[in-house]
């Protein structure tokens, strides 16, 4: 039994599929056999491109949405969630304080 190889197409080709499939004036089984492609091949990038996988898709409109990129937002979201407790909690004591003057 031989393995069904399929040609490699190019993160732009993907892309490309993708945005023309997502065209109000087009379908996806349109684009799909202009490209000689499957229909299901387009829903599958469309599923990638939409999760900004770590191999696929890293850039859309010239924002970077890579690995690195990623792990820089986590951090900065923990650290902004950290903070907003810290303040949270400021607030709190100083009413305290407020409240309990003599």
């Amino acid at each position: 039994m031989t393995k069904h190889r399929h040609p490699a197409y190019t993160e732009e080709f993907r892309k490309e599929a993708v945005r023309l499939a997502g065209l109000p004036e087009h379908k996806a089984s349109d684009v799909a056999q202009q490209l000689g492609i499957s229909v299901q091949q387009i829903y599958n990038w469309k599923r990638q491109f939409t999760r900004l996988s770590d191999k696929q898709f890293n850039t859309s409109a010239g924002v970077d949405y890579s690995q690195k990129e990623s792990e820089v937002i986590r951090r900065l979201k923990r650290e902004n969630h950290r903070l907003e407790q810290e303040n949270e909690f400021l607030k709190k004591v100083s009413a305290y304080f407020a409240n309990h003057q003599e």
